[in-house]
């Protein structure tokens, strides 16, 4: 019996997943002024983003649409190491969890996802726990939602010198926006909230 292939909102949907499950490590100090430090990582991400992104362009027509789904999570990568780091700065990254990973890494994909998660009180920010269903649903509703992107971001490697320069900045923008939540939530006081888990499927 042959074995379905996985779809590519499959592979991004997994993808989600490993993030948010294995936070990477830092070793970036924490700083008494860590918001000079984290423009400067946040720019390096930025860039090295755009080159891996460009670079991974340039393959003409089929071949480079075949380098969409793994240039976009080598990007997430290369983002969630960010996130780390910046948390680090800022003396977090021992309270970084899942829940603070996946909404710096896609917070601005969709805001709407995280209403339940995320919520600003005055100057701190309420953190809610959740299941890993709630994970696995939400990290399916992203995979959907970014399935449709890599589409249309697909269409441009039929163009690969165009294409690796609008595809570069995307990235670079991309990069930049994650770095953004980053340092907005890092930046206020944070407040885990484990008394009641977030379980059911709110994604939609």
């Amino acid at each position: 019996m042959a074995t379905a292939k996985p779809t590519s909102e499959s592979v991004l949907t997994n993808a989600v997943l490993e993030l948010v499950l294995h936070v990477p490590d830092s070793v970036e100090p924490t700083l008494a002024r860590p918001a000079q430090r984290a423009h400067a990582i946040s720019r390096a991400a930025a860039r090295n983003a755009s080159l891996i992104s460009g670079s991974l362009s340039l393959p003409p027509g089929f071949l480079g649409w075949l380098t969409v789904v793994p240039e976009l999570i080598g990007i997430w990568k290369l983002q969630a190491q960010m996130v780390s780091d910046i948390a680090a700065v800022y003396g977090k990254r021992k309270t970084l969890g899942r829940e603070q990973m996946v909404y710096c890494l896609f917070k601005h994909v969709s805001a709407q996802l995280f209403r339940d998660v995320v919520v600003r009180v005055g100057e701190r920010v309420v953190i809610q726990q959740t299941s890993l269903k709630f994970l696995q649903n939400l990290a399916k509703t992203i995979g959907v939602q970014v399935s449709k992107t890599v589409i249309s971001k697909g269409a441009s490697r039929f163009v690969p010198l165009l294409g690796a320069v609008t595809v570069g900045a995307y990235a670079y923008f991309d990069t930049a926006q994650v770095a953004k939540t980053a340092i907005d939530l890092f930046e206020r006081d944070i407040v885990i909230d484990a008394d009641t888990e977030i379980e059911k499927d709110r994604t939609h």
